[in-house]
């Protein structure tokens, strides 16, 4: 009744919020009369204020267009790579046209973050992912509003979380042969358990995992956290803050923890701090302070968007990390799939290194929470255990924030680097397609492994897309006669279409002489001492290989660079071969490449160049103690948005704040 009694609220509250908003506007808008007015900006900013608490808050976009991978502006694209029924595996992918950048983005490795599933949504960790993209191949877990889940789903438990982060390893490892996992906060404990029980059947496990500020022990140290959930029985959770999705959703039906509940419960931890953030923000609108405002702005979009959790789920986690610690005790039991129980043991994992970080003054999870990962993954080697603990920062700050950036991305990438192995997956049997490439674009590998196997001869129609000459004068005459007679070809992507220029009998020769050269040991018209003539008149080659853009290339033109790279072999197989080389405009001979560079067409693989995008840094204000503990660290960082440079790291409040001791980690 309570979840219907809000969204009542909510829709009773939608035309005022929206006539604020209006007003706000018509009172700012220099073009208004009313903006004219002594009390204009007053009036304004409170109207936006009012808009601003009232409005209802949608899951942000990631935003991430561009990040600077050793000083080269690297262009994303995101998207989904895996779909389930309550996450998406969610991939950035990184494209270059630089052959430098290039090759240093297929060598680097590939990171699983796994983000929390306790109120917030994986938004949250942007910076997170941003910062990882200058030195890895970045996958994160996408976590779905239960809300917007049909109840024909089914429902999900802590034991289906684990079978995610499961498949996604697999995943990776599918494509590149290994991985590293990256988890913070609440998803460290399903995390261990996931790598524990492929470690026990026997399953190749990650390189290394990293697990940041999450509650492996929430026994050591308690916070507000954890004695709520310890001074609440099960039942008074199952009663109190379950409740079924109202029917105006997909989810209708469907038993929840409601997302508003748990953002009170972020408030409630600091009410003093936002009520004064929010007064603040007032207070800039009225000075004309644009900067300060529009990072309040960006701060509470992401603080105050919120996702239902499915109850069973909210509940396993209450029950088995924060009241039984069956983890810590060695008797947690997950369910197969197929209905057995697998024992959970941290023991068995003996190739994965861990790497443990937390913050000083985290009071989400408190100090050794998290370090106590060590104690129970006796199997690991000494050699690759380690931790760190970040000086001066909160729950919020080791993930994200100047700390972040400064203190522990360089000993997490370090720490993944040291333990990286080469990848291995089994897209490296297209040498000219990328394992990163493969991923997004598994039917192009098919194509170019069908088309090297079936259709050797059609690859020297392909690669005549650049002009075949003769290195001699006489050789080059007839081309240039042609040239002028019939018309160019015209520029155009990169397909597996024969252009004109290989209809040419200059064409038809190369195809021949290709043809020939394949067959090592052909007799006949073909003697010893016109082979010998070939072999001791090697033609120059200049061309350039296309699969140096294969991962800058949008998905459109990729065939044309593999199959491209395809016909490289034939064409090394025999050096009596015509030679392919550059348009005429490339050509050492300075005089013949001008007066070739008049008849012959543009370069089309130069037109297909694609355009870089700006790089928008768009991080959530930094302030590492918004949720310190001690009312001096209160004090001494009031909670301001400034820019992302200059701020400390905000921190959201607390995973489990009223009612949710499911480890916030917002």
């Amino acid at each position: 009744m309570l979840y219907h009694l809000y969204e009542a609220q909510r829709s009773l509250m939608e035309p005022f919020t929206d006539f604020a908003q209006v007003a706000s506007k018509l009172y700012s808008k220099s073009v208004s009369p009313f903006a004219q007015l002594p009390i204009a900006q007053r009036v304004a900013a409170g109207y936006d204020l009012i808009y601003r608490l009232g409005k209802d808050y949608v899951k942000p976009e990631f935003g991430i267009s561009s990040v600077a991978v050793d000083g080269v502006d690297v262009v994303i694209h995101e998207h989904v790579e895996l779909d389930k029924p309550f996450c998406q595996l969610r991939r950035f992918k990184r494209f270059t046209d630089q052959p430098a950048t290039l090759q240093a983005l297929k060598q680097q490795p590939a990171v699983l973050i796994v983000a929390p599933l306790s109120g917030h949504y994986a938004t949250l960790l942007r910076d997170t992912v941003k910062t990882m993209l200058q030195g890895h191949k970045v996958y994160i877990t996408d976590w779905k509003n239960a809300r917007m889940v049909p109840t024909s789903e089914g429902s999900f438990h802590l034991d289906d979380y684990i079978h995610y982060v499961e498949d996604f390893i697999r995943h990776l490892q599918e494509l590149y042969g290994n991985c590293h996992v990256v988890s913070v906060c609440q998803p460290t404990v399903p995390v261990l358990a996931a790598i524990s029980l492929m470690a026990s059947r026997g399953e190749k496990t990650p390189l290394s995992m990293t697990m940041m500020g999450g509650p492996i022990d929430a026994r050591k140290s308690p916070t507000v956290v954890n004695n709520l959930a310890t001074n609440k029985s099960f039942e008074w959770f199952e009663n109190n803050v379950i409740y079924p999705v109202p029917k105006n959703f997909p989810g209708a039906g469907r038993r929840v923890y409601p997302g508003f509940l748990q953002h009170t419960g972020f408030v409630a931890m600091n009410p003093d701090r936002h009520a004064s953030s929010h007064y603040d923000y007032f207070k800039n609108l009225i000075k004309g302070d644009d900067a300060s405002a529009e990072a309040h702005r960006k701060f509470y979009d992401e603080y105050n968007a919120v996702l239902d959790m499915d109850a069973d789920y909210y509940l396993d986690t209450i029950r088995i990390v924060f009241q039984d610690f069956l983890l810590m005790q060695g008797i947690w039991d997950v369910k197969a799939s197929d209905g057995t129980l697998e024992r959970v043991k941290p023991q068995d994992i003996t190739a994965t290194a861990l790497l443990t970080v937390e913050g000083e003054l985290d009071d989400i999870s408190g100090s050794a929470q998290t370090q106590a990962a060590h104690e129970l993954c006796t199997g690991i080697p000494a050699n690759l255990h380690e931790h760190l603990e970040v000086e001066g920062a909160g729950h919020y700050g080791i993930f994200s924030g100047r700390r972040w950036r400064d203190a522990v991305y360089p000993k997490v990438r370090a720490f993944i680097a040291a333990h990286d192995l080469p990848q291995q997956g089994k897209v490296d049997l297209v040498s000219a397609v990328t394992a990163e490439d493969a991923a997004i674009e598994p039917d192009a590998i098919s194509q170019v492994v069908k088309f090297r196997a079936t259709k050797p001869a059609k690859v020297a129609k392909v690669a005549k897309t650049r002009t075949v000459v003769e290195p001699k004068a006489k050789a080059v005459k007839p081309v240039k006669e042609r040239a002028a007679k019939s018309p160019a070809p015209q520029a155009a992507d990169l397909t597996l279409e024969t252009p004109p220029a290989a209809k040419t009998a200059a064409g038809k020769k190369a195809a021949k002489a290709i043809r020939n050269a394949d067959v090592p040991d052909a007799t006949g018209p073909r003697s010893a001492k016109r082979v010998a003539k070939r072999t001791a008149k090697p033609r120059h080659v200049e061309a350039v290989s296309a699969s140096q853009m294969l991962d800058a290339t949008p998905s459109t033109h990729r065939q044309a660079p593999a199959a491209e790279a395809t016909a490289a072999a034939p064409v090394e197989a025999s050096a009596s071969r015509p030679a392919i080389v550059e348009p005429a405009s490339q050509q050492p001979d300075a005089a013949a490449g001008k007066e070739r560079a008049t008849k012959a067409p543009a370069n089309a693989a130069s037109q297909t160049k694609p355009e870089h995008v700006a790089a928008e840094s768009n991080p959530l204000a930094d302030n590492d103690n918004a949720h310190s503990s001690s009312a001096k660290s209160r004090r001494q960082e009031p909670l301001e948005e400034v820019p992302a440079d200059t701020a400390a790291d905000p921190q959201p409040a607390s995973f489990e704040a009223a009612v949710a001791p499911q480890r916030a980690v917002a």
